[in-house]
């Protein structure tokens, strides 16, 4: 039998995760107290038919059973059958903003209102957070896309080879808080400067030939490419099964796009398997689009 426990930030989208899961033939439990996982785990093996794969969330509403999250993470890592972490998380902006919206009371805030709620959840799930096999941001995940994010994510699971995602992404929209390594590119020029490049991105051929038309760009991404080689193997002996390297700059639309396609290239010559993942391309696209508009650049 295989578990996944799904946790992570209230707001994050736990719910729409196991209703995805349950779509996908687990059997799913929310909120299950950790010191019944034992006896859950045994209820599953010896159901008829056995139950071969279960999901539960486990998060912060264990504090409020006295809980603390030392002897959660201890009833996890007792478990007799294979399981995975899921850890959903958002920035906190965002988790805010959520639960400001659909006028929810947030389990762990003070008379139930968000900020002290989300300030309060950090800590308790840290924990959590450092043991999870799978990290997901779902800041700008819509929850349409629930669904397909988990159904993509689930057959790296069953999967040896670790698999390298590849993002770009503008720091005036926040760092990624699912990375696993962040690169800046900000020590390039800006071709949002450069009139003839502004309006493009790093996947035209203008955009990239100027980045890399720098000496100190090339050799950045040799290094990069040496380190990541050397480091994969590394990851996968320790049984992590996806490696997230984010390049950022300070839109997200010209320089680590064309250093994430660059990346993405010299990974696959080498036969690693390469998903790629520009956060913010379009949205600074249309912030560029209407800066132009309003004649501010």
């Amino acid at each position: 039998m295989y578990l996944l426990i799904v946790s992570g930030m209230s707001g994050a989208g736990k719910s729409l995760a196991l209703n995805s899961l349950e779509e996908l033939g687990f059997f799913c439990v929310d909120n299950l107290p950790s010191l019944m996982l034992k006896e859950f785990v045994s209820l599953c093996k010896n159901a008829q038919p056995e139950i071969k794969r279960a999901a539960v969330t486990i998060d912060s509403r264990e504090s409020l059973l006295s809980r603390n999250s030392s002897a959660v993470i201890s009833a996890i890592e007792e478990l007799d059958t294979p399981y995975d972490v899921l850890f959903l998380d958002a920035r906190d902006d965002v988790l805010r903003k959520r639960y400001n919206e659909t006028r929810r009371r947030h389990p762990l805030g003070e008379a139930g209102e968000a900020e002290s709620g989300v300030r309060r959840e950090r800590i308790f799930l840290q924990a959590m957070r450092n043991i999870a096999t799978y990290t997901v941001d779902t800041s700008d995940i819509l929850p349409r896309k629930f669904s397909s994010m988990i159904s993509k994510l689930l057959p790296e699971m069953e999967e040896a080879k670790i698999s390298l995602i590849i993002s770009s992404f503008g720091y005036k929209r926040g760092v990624p808080i699912d990375a696993d390594i962040v690169l800046d590119m900000r020590f390039i020029e800006n071709p949002f400067y450069i009139e003839e490049l502004r309006e493009l991105s790093g996947l035209c051929k203008e955009v990239h030939d100027f980045v890399f038309s720098h000496k100190e760009a090339v050799e950045f991404m040799d290094v990069v490419e040496g380190h990541i080689l050397k480091m994969l193997p590394l990851y996968e002996a320790q049984e992590k099964h996806i490696l997230r390297v984010c390049f950022g700059c300070t839109g997200g639309r010209h320089r680590s796009v064309a250093a994430v396609e660059d990346l993405a290239r010299r990974m696959r010559a080498k036969g690693q398997a390469v998903r790629i993942y520009h956060r913010d391309l379009r949205f600074e696209a249309e912030d560029i689009e209407a800066r132009i508009a309003n004649k501010e650049i």
